[in-house]
């Protein structure tokens, strides 16, 4: 017998430069999230559930940029309770010097149903995604988790999650 889950308390990000601190500062008090650490070298924000702690990298790693190809972190999504919000984010995004756009909010039925988002990378490239889905998501009726859904996935392409 497991355990049921309540969230993910928090994440941690290393980045290369201040800039990205002040990145994800400015982000995160923009998703109404309460400051609880500030520091030039790390920022530590709480809100919606969980936690997203920025540190800066030790002076002697930050020759490394981020891939999201390695191992380790691909990229961050936050849930939104609107689409909405995710336009907002956005709009957001967009008027900031250092936010590069990767792709403007869009519809993404072949991961859930009614999944909306947006997604964008901080300035050491670290992809971040906000996106919303509505009710219950897969665990709604027609979800594939849901009391009607036919099941987990066997496999995940350009047709979204399908059994072959």
């Amino acid at each position: 017998m497991g355990i049921e889950i309540n969230g993910i308390a928090h994440i941690q990000l290393t980045v290369n430069s201040s800039t990205s601190i002040q990145f994800w500062r400015a982000l995160c008090d923009f998703m109404s999230m309460s400051t609880l650490l500030d520091h030039d070298d790390m920022h530590y924000s709480i809100g919606g559930h969980t936690g997203v702690l920025v540190r800066l990298a030790p002076e002697e790693k930050r020759s490394t940029s981020f891939d999201q190809d390695t191992i380790g972190l691909h990229h961050v999504c936050f849930r939104a309770r609107s689409r909405e919000d995710v336009e907002a984010v956005y709009e957001y995004i967009g008027s900031l010097a250092d936010g590069r756009i990767v792709h403007p909010p869009e519809e993404g039925g072949r991961f859930a149903p009614g999944y909306y988002s947006v997604l964008f990378e901080d300035p050491d490239g670290i992809r971040i995604e906000v996106n919303f889905v509505p009710g219950k998501g897969h665990f709604g009726n027609n979800g594939r988790l849901g009391k009607d859904g036919s099941g987990p996935a066997n496999s995940y392409g350009d047709d979204g999650l399908t059994n072959k």
